[in-house]
């Protein structure tokens, strides 16, 4: 049919991922309290780093980075789905399905780099302790991060802009809970061959350059703790890189979707509620429970709290 005989799409609908009305009410507190606890868990994480000195460190300069776009991720989609389950209007905007899709890309993209930083120093500390602060000084932390957010911000402009290029004029029905790109490919009667051209270009670099990084790092980590005589320190050591390896390899293995071939599939769903709720919501216990550090400051904060209360109450009797 002539491209002129369509009417351009300036907005969508979100199907979602479940038309029973009877689930809605479950889904809607069980996604409600995912997404509270992960924003009480990555912000909390990211206040209690900038507030504790002990914590200035690179490992937890990038921990705490990746929680904020953990946030920056959950801020992005939650909301819009949350409202969604009762919503007898379930339109979007081009321009807010955009904007839905650059944080989310941003925070994707930024993960993956944070990932592969946080593996390397994990490489230095345990690798080169001796050399660990010349080799991941503050002033290389600081660049790490930013030269992160630079090409994440780079990254997710790229293929919003890529996306604008597309002309939607076929169905306007989303079949997902966001607007992620592979749905908006096939909504689209401009042919988004070069989109998925640039995604090979762009996207699968970045992976390939990280997912690298992070075995590598964790090959020469595996051989010095088979090295180390003493099995307390060979404990310690790798059940600490097991928890961070096991998160790295969840996440890697759901970003899959976006350099799988252009097809219809029926996995979009499943993997985007791993990778866009439940990793945000899981990172915090892995990288924070885990931790005796910060499970150490938390006790400290929680002493001085007590004790303040009790101080509190001892003057008001």
């Amino acid at each position: 049919m002539p491209k002129e005989n369509h009417s351009l799409t300036t907005e969508f609908i979100l199907m979602g991922f479940t038309d029973h009305p009877e689930l809605k009410t479950l889904l809607f507190v069980v996604f409600l309290a995912i997404y509270l606890i992960t924003m009480v868990g990555n912000l909390g994480l990211v206040v209690l780093i900038h507030m504790e000195r002990r914590l200035h460190s690179p490992m937890y300069i990038f921990l705490g980075n990746l929680a904020l776009m953990d946030s920056c991720c959950s801020c992005a989609i939650t909301p819009k789905m949350l409202e969604n389950f009762f919503s007898e209007d379930r339109r979007i905007s081009l321009y807010e399905c955009m904007v839905q899709f650059y944080f989310l890309c941003l925070a994707e993209t930024a993960d993956c780099f944070l990932l592969a930083a946080m593996a390397y120093d994990r490489y230095v500390a345990i690798c080169s302790p001796l050399q660990y602060h010349t080799m991941m000084s503050k002033k290389l932390c600081m660049q790490m991060s930013v030269g992160t957010f630079i090409a994440s911000n780079l990254h997710s402009m790229i293929h919003m802009g890529l996306l604008l290029r597309l002309t939607f004029c076929r169905s306007n029905q989303i079949d997902h809970f966001f607007c992620d790109i592979l749905p908006l490919y096939r909504l689209s009667c401009t042919d988004p061959y070069i989109n998925e051209i640039m995604i090979y270009i762009f996207s699968m670099p970045i992976q390939m350059f990280t997912i690298a990084t992070v075995l590598t790092s964790y090959l020469c980590i595996l051989f010095t703790i088979f090295k180390m005589k003493s099995k307390e320190g060979r404990g310690k050591a790798f059940s600490t890189c097991a928890a961070h390896f096991l998160s790295v390899s969840i996440f890697y293995f759901c970003l899959l979707m976006y350099i799988r071939p252009f097809e219809e599939g029926d996995k979009d769903i499943p993997v985007a509620i791993f990778y866009t709720i439940v990793i945000p919501l899981l990172n915090p216990f892995i990288y924070s429970l885990r931790n005796k550090e910060v499970i150490n400051v938390l006790k400290k904060i929680m002493r001085n709290y007590n004790i303040v209360k009790q101080t509190s109450s001892s003057i008001a009797n």
